[in-house]
């Protein structure tokens, strides 16, 4: 089941959405073949700890953060990946690395490749390995209000 607190956010701000339930994947880019949505429209979230404060980059599955591109643009001292234990204790809703780009609603920033946010719609993990949201980018722009950056390679 997705994350009870991403589902309640949707129902509170009546966003129409699709769950899709798909087999076991554990990279965006299985999961955007597996549920036949294009790798450009399928948001992976990759958590970071920027000077020590974590953040939440959202980009394309068939893109790859660029870390010293990260660095370069926000200008902090240190950047680095969020480790699975640290994602397990930010998101106790979720299974490891399935969460949603929903910072928001854990007080996180978050910052969004400039290429999903032009895509007329966006899907992601739910909280889970097996279930995937989507609904328009416009609603999930106006929701959770990211960042746009480039920090993502090809």
């Amino acid at each position: 089941m997705e994350s009870n607190r991403v589902k309640a956010f949707l129902e509170d701000h009546a966003v129409k959405n699709v769950i899709i339930r798909h087999s076991p994947a554990f990279t965006a880019s299985e999961v955007a073949a597996s549920t036949h949505i294009a790798e450009r429209d399928f948001a992976k979230t990759i958590v970071v700890f920027i000077d020590g404060e974590p953040a939440m980059v959202v980009l394309p599955a068939n893109r790859r953060i660029a870390l010293h591109e990260l660095r370069e643009l926000l200008e902090p001292a240190a950047v680095r990946l969020a480790t699975e234990s640290e994602l397990h204790a930010m998101f106790p809703d979720c299974e490891v690395g399935a969460m949603p780009p929903f910072g928001n609603l854990y007080n996180i920033p978050v910052y969004v490749a400039p290429a999903l946010a032009r895509e007329t719609t966006i899907a992601f993990n739910a909280g889970t390995h097996t279930e995937i949201i989507q609904f328009p980018y416009a609603e999930f722009e106006q929701l959770v209000m990211p960042r746009p950056i480039d920090f993502v390679a090809v």
